[in-house]
């Protein structure tokens, strides 16, 4: 084959790879194998045996497309637009993006927002978010830095700075002007465009000795990312000038470099052989480099993603309900791991053990409503070990959903150990209508405490303004259990009491009854009041706790019921618990 037309194939190949990679992202579906799209678009709108079209298969017209297009615009409001095609623009992820669009209401996309944050905090505990205030301080700095005409955060030296953070070595020309080839790109001596190379070391998802290049072809300060390294040589295009060492030494023609094809134009050189080679690796980083972070753990969402199962790595999960909105709900995923089952690496005199956590929630069509990734470190003084392995590790994530049936999936991977453990479940996201009287999970918990008004809504196992730290129950069917000297804490919340229209106050009890599950014997009967709380509306919370010491060794039933006086409804929901 000659050298012409492997040349022009390559050529092919690469345009196709480019478009291919950049394009799928906003390629419509394709009809399936034999069927034509106009065929499916007749089918769609073909009318039922009562002579009808489905609204939600109809074919919408242009027109009307930019009409609603232009309602969700003014739907979303300036500051959730800002925060969408600004402040996230180059960090949120397609289907995170896509999530974000079909949310109907405000307090929906407060609650994405914050959970977009949280999912990317490396200290969820921390009262401080560091990555997102990395990300604000980033943004600040490239509107300082970077700015051309348009704001930093729009040029492309702005965007990778946002994304990647600042790199470990700027190699700067901000004159342009002469230039010494290195002999990767020919040798030989000509002038420059102003340009600029950033080194990264390394970077996850991309590579390491990672090397981009900005060029400023218009002279304005826009410097923009480029594949092609020629595309700065400002004598390209000016016959025998800024020739290369080998057309210096008429070994080959400038002609040449416009009839190779391929995606840079640098011309023949002593280390020019294999340059069709790394033209594929450079592709290939250009569109990474392009794209939103990838996810953090993307072994853990591999197995979700086929529904592998692996038990070797146990670990217990529950799952509770709080009501947000009158259509969303707050559902708090907690995961719990024995010391014991954790690998630990000595370090320094301390025993550390670090596991990744991975979850999704999915819709019964496959619709992926919430990811969430995360890691649990566990440090522990060598001299402790021996008495901390049977001790646990609690993870926990609240992520808002609309009420339905999901299917929540969980990897958890040990990462010392390079152990994995699967768990899979449907979840029923209750309906708190406004009509019914509802109550929350009633959740056992070892800690229920109130939080600093700088906390509210924020942190680990924090649930409006109290933290609550659920008790999480063996797999092998037994109740959660306390020790003699511990408290035994409850807390759930009622929604939807009645409010009488002369007091505007709610009437209503709560009855309180502990029974041994051996002796059938009630050992603790309590009644709180409505009238007794204070200025209460229709939702009220409910904490109580026990002293464990004051309950002899064995299992234990507690039973809530709620009377409301107005409505006359009752709930009862009630709990399982021991006593060692």
């Amino acid at each position: 084959m000659s050298r012409f037309r492997l040349s022009c194939l390559v050529s092919s190949f690469v345009l196709l790879f480019v478009f291919g990679s950049f394009a799928g992202a906003f390629a419509t579906p394709r009809p399936a194998d034999g069927q034509d799209s106009n065929d499916q678009a007749k089918a769609d709108q073909t009318p039922d045996k009562n002579g009808t079209t489905d609204p939600l298969k109809r074919e919408l017209s242009e027109k009307q497309k930019k009409q609603n297009a232009k309602s969700l615009r003014r739907e979303l409001g300036t500051s959730y637009k800002k925060w969408l095609d600004q402040d996230v623009r180059w960090i949120i992820t397609d289907d995170e993006r896509k999530a974000f669009m079909q949310l109907s209401n405000n307090e929906e996309r407060d609650q994405f927002i914050e959970a977009f944050w949280q999912r990317r905090n490396p200290n969820p505990d921390s009262e401080d978010n560091e990555f997102k205030d990395e990300h604000y301080r980033r943004i600040e700095y490239a509107n300082e830095h970077f700015a051309a005409g348009k704001p930093g955060w729009m040029t492309d030296r702005g965007r990778i700075y946002i994304v990647y953070g600042p790199p470990d070595e700027i190699e700067s020309h901000p004159s342009g002007g002469s230039y010494e080839r290195p002999m990767e790109e020919g040798g030989g001596e000509t002038s420059t465009y102003p340009f600029e190379d950033w080194r990264y070391r390394y970077l996850e998802g991309i590579g390491q000795e990672v090397i981009i290049e900005f060029v400023d072809t218009c002279m304005c300060g826009d410097y923009h990312m480029t594949m092609d390294r020629s595309e700065k040589d400002a004598l390209k295009n000016v016959p025998n000038a800024g020739l290369t060492l080998y057309e210096q030494m008429g070994m080959s023609s400038k002609a040449d470099r416009f009839s190779g094809g391929g995606l840079e134009q640098l011309g023949a050189g002593p280390m020019s052989s294999d340059l069709q080679t790394k033209e594929f690796d450079r592709l290939e980083q250009y569109a990474k480099l392009n794209q939103a972070p990838a996810v953090k753990f993307k072994d853990l969402e591999e197995i979700v993603q086929h529904k592998i199962s692996y038990n070797t790595m146990p670990f217990e999960v529950r799952t509770d309900f709080v009501k947000i909105t009158s259509d969303t709900v707050l559902v708090p995923v907690t995961v719990q791991l024995k010391n014991r089952d954790i690998t630990f690496t000595n370090k320094d005199g301390v025993q550390h053990g670090v596991v990744n956590i991975f979850g999704r929630l999915t819709t019964l069509s496959g619709k992926v409503a919430q990811t969430f990734e995360d890691t649990v470190v566990a440090d522990v003084p060598a001299e402790l070990l021996p008495r901390e392995v049977e001790n646990s590790k609690i993870y926990w994530k609240a992520v808002p959903l609309k009420s339905g049936r999901y299917r929540l999936d969980l990897v958890v991977k040990d990462v010392n150990g390079d152990r994995m453990g699967t768990w899979s479940r449907s979840i029923i996201v209750p309906d708190f209508s406004d009509d019914k009287l509802a109550s929350s999970s009633l959740i056992v918990a070892d800690d229920v405490e109130p939080v600093p008004s700088k906390s509210v809504g924020t942190g680990m196992f924090v649930i409006g303004t109290t933290k609550v730290r659920p008790r999480v129950a063996p797999s092998d069917g037994k109740p959660v259990a306390f020790k003699r000297g511990q408290k035994v804490n409850f807390w759930m919340q009622v929604y939807n009491l009645s409010v009488d229209e002369k007091t505007h106050k709610p009437s209503a009890t709560f009855e309180y009854d502990i029974v041994n599950a051996a002796t059938n014997k009630e050992v603790v009967h309590a009644v709180d009041s409505s009238d007794k709380m204070g200025n209460i509306g229709d939702q009220v919370t409910l904490e109580k706790t026990v002293q464990a010491a004051n309950l002899e060794p064995g299992v234990y039933h507690i039973q809530i019921k709620i009377n409301d006086n107005i409505s006359k409804q009752t709930l009862g929901p009630s709990a399982t618990f021991a006593v060692e």
